[in-house]
């Protein structure tokens, strides 16, 4: 009972009591902000695209946490009697020399932030980082993750390295080549009826035959461009190839290959 009144006058009880009102309160706080800004990422922006403005959200909703647990933290600090105000003032001097400790950190909230707002990528885009490409799930002050469609597991990437991150194109290009005997007239109907069956591919959101790519040694090469996800631009390659056998097939045409001339000197 000593005990017990001790604690009471000590003031001990009460101080838990607020701490714990306080992570409570911060909490509540923190999970409305995150649902209000979760819904607002089902609604169309009229401002913003629709990647843009879930990326931006996503990342207020990562910067929402940090402040509140900032905060938290803080009137914790002052319940337990801390005198938060000289603290913080001193942190000012320390800042300095923790700065250099932390420049790597700060490199990469600030190219978090160039991330965002100069629309480098965004959350549903999909980027290549070394060995790993993948879409970008959430974007946040130090990282931006992304799930690798190869192996499908999580890759942090420290905002920092920007620079070594490519934007991966929507747009898969297919050579299809063709023999020299074949007229550029025969071979524009026989790319459009090729480029019209890769239309119907479900993953293909559109294909365009753009006619004559380049010259080779013993081949005319003719490009068609295929609008997909890159997720799925290994699969519609595989289609659109067997497309383009079927097709040489039924019109008696063998696919062209490479001749080698060998000179003897």
């Amino acid at each position: 009972m000593n005990v017990f009144n001790d604690i009471l006058k000590s003031g001990i009880l009460e101080r838990i009591i607020w701490t714990f009102v306080v992570i409570l309160l911060g909490t509540v706080i923190y999970i409305i902000i995150a649902k209000f800004l979760t819904a607002k990422e089902k609604h169309n922006s009229k401002i913003l695209s629709s990647k843009k403005n879930k990326t931006f959200l996503r990342m207020l909703k990562n910067i929402a946490g940090v402040l509140i647990a900032i905060v938290v933290i803080l009137t914790i600090l002052q319940i337990f009697g801390v005198n938060v105000s000289s603290m913080l003032a001193g942190i000012g001097i320390a800042s300095i020399v923790i700065g250099f400790a932390l420049q790597d950190a700060m490199k990469d909230v600030i190219r978090g932030l160039e991330i965002v707002s100069d629309s480098y990528y965004d959350v549903g885009d999909y980027i290549k980082f070394g060995d790993n490409i993948g879409e970008v799930l959430s974007i946040g002050l130090r990282t931006t993750k992304i799930q690798d469609m190869n192996t499908m597991n999580i890759v942090s990437i420290s905002n920092r390295n920007i620079d070594e991150v490519e934007i991966v194109s929507d747009y898969l290009y297919l050579t299809v080549p063709l023999p020299y005997e074949i007229k550029p007239a025969a071979a524009d109907t026989l790319l459009t009826e090729i480029n019209k069956s890769i239309k119907k591919i479900k993953a293909v959101t559109d294909a365009e035959y753009q006619g004559l790519n380049s010259i080779g040694t013993s081949v005319l090469n003719y490009q068609i461009a295929i609008n997909c996800s890159p997720a799925d631009k290994q699969s519609v390659n595989r289609q659109a190839l067997r497309i383009i056998t079927e097709t040489f097939a039924a019109h008696r045409l063998r696919l062209p290959y490479e001749h080698i001339d060998i000179r003897e000197k």
